[in-house]
């Protein structure tokens, strides 16, 4: 209990956070943050504790969101009926595609998960008389207020956390992290090493299609270039397991909004900092780097990413306890 600390405190006060936030632009960012804790959550457990490291988030996001869209499209049902049924279709896409590509290791496992996102992608878009191709899935969101999104969120990224952390602490967990550090060595024990990827596979492809649904719940419109994205969605999870701390339990949800904090730091041009001074100054240098800022969010990432490593190779969380001596012996 008292190594968990940490979460519960940090669980607190998000649990609060919209008693004291009254900006809808805020509790947006926090939703979306929220939301990279559960991918995160998902990728740290396939890559950080069983060693597979995978491309593949955003075939099972966006299979979790056409869940939820189509259910209501096709079905009449209500959307929010996708954080039940969009991980079972996530996972039943993982499923036979772990049974084949599990045999692969290393590299070509990790384009093989590449390969899917553009086989889902693709699919998503020739299939318009089903999923209405490019045109996208549009719904009513059922609340106005962005606090009812805020608390699904909240509660699925705890559950995220928290099914991670069972996870870990059962019998499988031991076998995910012998895979990591040596298959065949696993194998030598008797370990079915196939079987347990597929585990691992099939609960972050459920996890990862339930934050697909709630992202079309939340945002109202999806379209396969935003929910297959490899950018936008399987890059970002990597990032976010990588500047959190791969392989660490709470490294993903400080990951998420380090990253979400990023991107629209440079999105905005620093929270319309820079852009506001460009405007009232007119200085030609400064509208200049104001304009590119908006533009070099890849960029950006990537220089948080090569900081991240050179100072701290095992993420934020991972060397939490360097950062805290490195601050603390500068005062």
């Amino acid at each position: 209990m008292k190594k968990h600390t940490f979460g519960i405190v940090i669980a607190g006060i998000l649990a609060v956070a919209p008693l004291l936030i009254d900006n809808d632009y805020y509790l947006h960012l926090m939703i979306l943050a929220l939301m990279w804790v559960v991918i995160g959550s998902a990728w740290n457990l396939l890559a950080g504790y069983t060693g597979q490291v995978s491309f593949g988030d955003a075939a099972f996001f966006g299979t979790g969101a056409y869940t939820a869209g189509l259910l209501h499209d096709h079905l009449g049902w209500s959307p929010w009926w996708g954080l039940l049924f969009g991980p079972i279709t996530a996972i039943m896409v993982a499923v036979p595609f772990g049974w084949i590509c599990f045999r692969l290791r290393g590299a070509y496992f990790a384009l093989a998960t590449l390969a899917l996102n553009e086989v889902m992608r693709h699919t998503a878009t020739i299939m318009d008389g089903f999923t209405s191709g490019m045109a996208g899935v549009m719904i009513l969101q059922s609340f106005t207020s962005k606090i009812p999104y805020y608390y699904i969120a909240l509660a699925l990224a705890i559950l995220s956390v928290v099914c991670v952390m069972a996870v870990m602490g059962h019998r499988s967990g031991y076998y995910f992290l012998s895979i990591r550090e040596d298959q065949d060595a696993a194998e030598s024990l008797g370990i079915d090493t196939h079987f347990y990827k597929m585990i691992s596979l099939a609960i972050a492809a459920g996890l990862t299609g339930v934050a697909g649904a709630l992202y079309m719940n939340y945002m109202g419109f999806i379209d396969p270039e935003v929910v297959f994205s490899l950018h936008d969605i399987s890059i970002m999870a990597i990032l976010v397991g990588i500047v959190g701390g791969v392989g660490t339990i709470y490294g993903p949800a400080i990951g998420a909004f380090v990253m979400v904090l990023a991107q629209e730091l440079f999105r905005t041009g620093g929270f319309g900092v820079i852009t506001s001074l460009a405007e009232s100054t007119g200085n030609a240098s400064m509208i200049t780097i104001a304009n590119n800022m908006t533009q070099a969010h890849t960029l950006g990432f990537g220089i948080l990413v090569v900081l991240v490593i050179r100072f701290m190779p095992n993420g934020i969380a991972g060397d939490w306890e360097m950062l805290v001596k490195a601050v603390t012996k500068k005062r």
